[in-house]
């Protein structure tokens, strides 16, 4: 999981690429670049760490020209290394940039692909570069051949299904091509957002994986991407699109549980609206379990920060008061992303702090977005308990996650999960909780798709991936039995 930008039609495009993806450094913390495009050609910042880390003063001074692509990390794929940090590059053909959210589910097929047929060989462990060098191949087969023949939407289109014919799994991505514009496509599911948008005042567009990065420079958005569309802004200002390789939409989940900012729309659905939706369904849920147990609640908590819209409409919807009296240290990474099940214990031990006056010898509603490996619910939980509560009721606004993410989100050996092969009072015991309540199926559907009609892929809840995922069994087998024989933790996989 990861965010993108991409800016054409201002001088100021570096800049605004920047405070773009100051919108999205929630959708990842790993790394951070820029690339702009000018007369001179590309000059790229890129560094691991926060954004605010990365860029300067100074360099953010050598981003010059009317061109952007933006790109902060949540890496899922590669070795974390520098050389991986996107935007990358290409020379061939004409210059190329890209920026890339999402998970290549193929990875072996693409690299043997592109080696053996097409003499190309990537230079890093990143999916992202294969897609960069499919693309570019087949931009190499459609180009002109005459010297000066502009290049044109229609071989931009077939470039592209040579991507979609072999690239399997989920992918947003905004590229540059020099002396041309910038590209937008979408994985023929749509399991990743895009969205772009237009600023009259300048004529300036812009294109990012959440709608809040582009009203906070001053865009207003026109349309989410369909899934398997292209987008493609010239130069001076033309806008083509086109959709490629259509398929069902099966646009992710957990972009509206947990990643999307509660400002943004995903797909014409608001993530804030979304989230008030979860609370009111879940407050059935737990009305009628509290009733069995013959308790009454005192006080409804979230777990910040995501939870915190889905525990307001529960509380309304209970008439329970509403109470902030877990405090976190905004410090902190979130605790499921980082690596090892050691730095996530850590991560939870300095994260959050309880008001004890207002929990002692209370029945505590706690209100998560999610559960994944339990960890921080289980350190939650205790925390709880040892600020005096008298009994803890746990509630996830998510289904329980028994499966594994292969489309880019670091979840991808299912046996580490809480809810694999668990029984509801298996999972009540392991987190110590009097209670744990999980959002069901239909509520989840309703929240999300209620306007829209689209069926959100749910293959971490039911096992129904909307591709072929064999090849990534394949390899997240392969790397557990590299980890478990080198003694070492559990390896990241990019997107």
């Amino acid at each position: 999981m990861c965010g993108i930008v991409g800016i054409i039609g201002t001088e100021s495009a570096g800049k605004e690429a920047f405070l773009g993806l100051t919108t999205l450094q929630h959708r990842g913390q790993d790394a951070a670049g820029i690339l702009t495009y000018d007369e001179t050609g590309f000059h790229r910042i890129r560094n691991n760490g926060l954004i605010e880390s990365v860029f300067n003063h100074e360099n953010m001074a050598t981003l010059t020209g009317s061109l952007a692509l933006g790109h902060t990390r949540y890496s899922t794929a590669g070795r974390g290394q520098l050389s991986e940090v996107q935007p990358l590059v290409l020379s061939y053909p004409y210059g190329l940039g890209l920026c890339h959210n999402g998970n290549i589910v193929n990875p072996q097929a693409l690299s043997s692909l592109l080696k053996k047929k097409f003499r190309r060989t990537a230079l890093t462990t990143s999916d992202s570069e294969l897609l960069l060098n499919l693309f570019a191949e087949g931009l190499a087969q459609n180009q002109g051949e005459k010297e000066g023949e502009t290049l044109d939407f229609d071989a931009i289109c077939k470039a592209l299904e040579l991507v979609y014919t072999h690239a399997i799994g989920s992918f947003s991505v905004v590229a540059a091509i020099a002396d041309h514009g910038i590209l937008a496509f979408r994985d023929p599911h749509g399991i990743r957002p895009l969205v772009y948008g237009y600023r009259k005042k300048d004529g300036a567009y812009m294109v990012a994986s959440e709608s809040v990065a582009l009203e906070f420079n001053g865009y207003t958005p026109v349309a989410n991407l369909a899934p398997g569309e292209a987008l493609f802004i010239s130069q001076d200002g033309k806008v083509q699109r086109k959709i490629v390789l259509p398929e069902t939409a099966r646009p992710c989940m957990f972009e509206w549980i947990y990643f999307a900012s509660p400002e943004s729309e995903i797909d014409q659905v608001p993530v804030y609206g979304a989230r008030i939706n979860l609370g009111r369904s879940l407050a059935k849920l737990v009305a009628t379990r509290l009733a069995s147990m013959g308790i009454e609640a005192d006080i409804v908590v979230p777990v910040p920060e995501t939870a915190r819209i889905a525990a307001i409409s529960l509380s309304e919807e209970l008439k329970v008061p509403y109470r902030e009296v877990l405090i976190k240290n905004r410090y902190i990474k979130r605790t499921f992303i980082l690596s090892t099940q050691d730095k996530r214990t850590t991560a939870v031990n300095l994260k959050l702090s309880p008001v004890r006056s207002e929990l002692k010898d209370r029945v505590v509603i706690l209100v998560d977005d999610s559960i994944v490996r339990g960890t921080t619910s289980r350190k939650i939980i205790e925390l709880v308990r040892n600020a005096g509560a008298k009994k803890v009721i746990f509630v996830s606004t998510c289904p329980p996650i028994r499966h594994s993410c292969y489309y880019g989100i670091d979840f991808p050996n299912e046996q580490e999960l809480l809810a694999f092969d668990r029984t509801l009072p298996d999972i009540e015991k392991e987190l110590g909780a009097d209670a744990v309540i999980y959002q069901d199926i239909a509520g989840l559907k309703l929240a999300i798709s209620e306007q829209t009609g689209f069926t959100p892929c749910m293959a971490c809840l039911d096992g129904k991936y909307p591709t072929d995922i064999s090849e990534g069994k394949s390899l997240t087998t392969q790397r557990e039995r590299e980890r478990k024989s080198m003694g070492g933790p559990e390896g990241n996989r990019d997107g």
